[in-house]
């Protein structure tokens, strides 16, 4: 018996066929952890699914890629859908992914929370970024569909609360591939030209695939970079979107939206009546007080008789006059006292008062004082100072003392 030899591009097209033809192999689903995840530059997702004892390589081309809700990352548990067949160039089988789902959640949760952690990250839910709202906004501008039972609610409540609100709608589509780029604009639309003080971005009620719009990033970092405030209204209250997270503030609902936008007018009334009651109450008073302050003013004697107020203002001048030339004597007095003290105490010391005991000065011909016979020569002039009077002689001879 002949043996047929095949060749290994044969036999491997001998082995897809075969797995190609085989029903549980041709439609498939394998639940496992993903790693050594790739994504080319081509778009095609490359993969291994593995478990506790085994691998297996997987690829994602890009067409099927596209439909992906959510980014797959090493580590995620999924279920993956598709055909095993081998790949003839290197002889291995691989299963051919065509859908891919997050093992235990829905895709739409594990985007949504992807979306959630990057943009958490990068600062848009930062509370320090809310813009705080308008008390009174003179316009409201409402992004949602005008077809909707949510914007009816919504200018009701406008209407009713604080009618002095202008309204502006701004129609698009909530659902939908066009949904988030049409939002993204309006807001983009509404800032550029500066059509509102406020802004209300959402929808009524749906299931996730329905609200799904307001999850997308784009809508996120058009809310992220509106100056105009913005409510997030999407949805019924234990709906949370990633608008929710963004926006300066959320709303349960579309209604109460409307209702966080704008104060209530029959409050407003009360409150007025109460503050312009306080007005009349306090000016009231002050006329109360002005009034007696004038009767006061009226029963004085000043008023009454001018020229006594005058007496009593010039007695007042008087007696402080006289107060001040008492203080000006007493201070001249201790002067005085002082002056002639100092003046007996310069006299006491005085070289003049010991000439009238009967001594003298001598002073040479430069008028210094003479102590010593060393200052003078025989035949020098000298001047004698007495007490009465002054004497001129002639040195003719000096001793000095041993």
């Amino acid at each position: 018996m002949q043996q047929n030899i095949l060749s290994v591009t044969q036999l491997n097209e001998y082995i897809r066929g075969k797995l190609d033809i085989d029903p549980l192999l041709a439609q498939t689903a394998v639940r496992g952890e993903i790693s050594n995840y790739k994504l080319y530059p081509s778009g095609h997702h490359y993969f291994t699914l593995k478990d506790e004892s085994s691998a297996l390589k997987c690829v994602m081309f890009k067409g099927n890629a596209f439909k992906l809700r959510f980014r797959p990352e090493n580590g995620m548990k999924v279920v993956a859908m598709g055909k095993i067949s081998v790949y003839p160039r290197d002889g291995a089988y691989q299963l051919y992914c065509t859908a891919l789902t997050v093992d235990g959640v829905g895709d739409l949760y594990a985007a949504f929370e992807q979306l959630k952690k990057k943009l958490a990250a990068q600062g848009l839910f930062d509370p320090a970024h809310k813009k705080p709202l308008p008390k009174y906004p003179g316009t409201i501008g409402i992004i949602t569909s005008s077809a909707g039972a949510a914007v009816h609610d919504m200018l009701r409540i406008l209407r009713k609360r604080y009618p002095l609100s202008q309204v502006r709608l701004l129609s698009v589509r909530v659902q939908g591939a066009e949904a988030p780029g049409e939002i993204a604009a309006a807001i983009g639309y509404a800032n550029h030209y500066h059509l509102a003080d406020l802004l209300i971005v959402g929808r009524g009620g749906g299931s996730i695939e329905d609200l799904w719009a307001f999850n997308d990033e784009q809508v996120a970092y058009a809310i992220y970079h509106s100056e105009i405030p913005i409510i997030s209204a999407v949805g019924h209250e234990p709906d949370v979107t990633i608008s929710d997270y963004v926006a300066d503030l959320r709303a349960a609902t579309p209604s109460n939206a409307a209702e966080l936008a704008v104060p209530d007018q029959d409050a407003l009334r009360q409150n007025l009546d109460a503050i312009s009651s306080a007005m009349a109450s306090t000016l009231s008073r002050q006329l109360k007080a002005a009034e007696r302050h004038l009767q006061l003013l009226s029963s004085s004697p000043t008023l009454r008789s001018p020229t006594g107020y005058l007496d009593q203002r010039r007695q007042s001048v008087e007696l402080l006059k006289n107060r001040l030339i008492a203080a000006q004597n007493q201070n001249l007095s201790k002067a005085k006292q002082h002056y002639i003290s100092v003046i007996s105490k310069l006299d006491a010391m005085s070289p003049l008062k010991v000439l009238t005991r009967g001594y003298s000065m001598v002073r040479n011909d430069s008028g210094e004082v003479v102590r010593s016979v060393e200052q003078v020569t025989i035949g020098e002039e000298i001047r004698i100072h007495l007490s009465d009077g002054t004497l001129s002689a002639t040195v003719v001879s000096k001793e000095e003392e041993k």
